[in-house]
């Protein structure tokens, strides 16, 4: 583990730890409980090695059923994984906009989809919040929309300082050749915005009250998220 947060595991460009981030009234995130990562079916057997190294024992897929079902390399025994379909793609109503105008992909419907379907990303949390004692990787496909929407809530219900969870995000950018990609700041510039500005205000305007009750999670399932602990045995 480097210094910056950064996993560095064979087979993967994005992966890192969520501890050792700043709280709001003081300290930092403990380290090696929830990590964030893109897609693990590109690790190779070492860089499995090094994800057992890391003290992870539990994975949390947000994929949906299809995607999943493209991988092609078997997990070890040794990690167990949650499969989460934090998308529900099959709500058309929600979607439909967003493909038509091509804002999947940018932080402008992470806000809608927390407001909307605040169960898909509880069913995530509760996931970690649940796991077995040791860290807890979660992943997408790229690490970067889902993901993303899944650590800025565990990382505001930990108290983080917001601007390190936009800079959390951030380094997901500059490390995501899609995030790279200048057609997704050119969607946020016709929205008059940037894509940092645009997930600096989705944190900014994350209502963390009205985003429990939807949630579905229980005060020990807040309680293992906030304090990055397993829950009691």
């Amino acid at each position: 583990m480097h210094a910056d947060r950064t996993l560095v595991a064979d087979g993967l460009r994005n992966a890192r730890d969520l501890g050792g981030l700043p709280r709001r009234g003081g300290g930092t995130t403990p380290r090696g409980r929830f990590f964030r990562s893109e897609s693990v079916d590109r690790l190779t057997e070492r860089g499995w090695e090094t994800i057992r190294g890391a003290g992870i024992r539990t994975v949390v897929d947000l994929r949906t059923p299809s995607e999943r079902a493209e991988d092609t390399h078997p997990r070890p025994a040794w990690v167990t994984t949650v499969a989460v379909d934090h998308d529900d793609l099959a709500d058309t109503a929600f979607w439909d906009d967003f493909w038509a105008n091509g804002l999947v992909g940018t932080p402008l419907y992470y806000g809608p989809h927390l407001e909307r379907k605040a169960e898909r990303t509880g069913a995530a949390l509760r996931a970690l919040a649940r796991a077995e004692p040791g860290g807890v990787l979660f992943h997408c496909a790229a690490g970067r929309d889902r993901t993303g929407i899944v650590a800025l809530a565990v990382l505001t219900l930990a108290d983080v300082e917001p601007q390190a969870v936009v800079a959390d995000y951030l380094v997901t950018m500059a490390a995501d050749p899609l995030g790279q990609d200048p057609r997704t700041e050119a969607l946020c510039a016709d929205h008059g915005t940037t894509v940092a500005d645009a997930f600096r205000a989705v944190v900014a305007g994350f209502d963390v009250d009205r985003f429990v009750a939807g949630s579905g999670l229980s005060s020990a399932d807040l309680e293992a998220l906030r304090t990055f602990r397993s829950p009691p045995a």
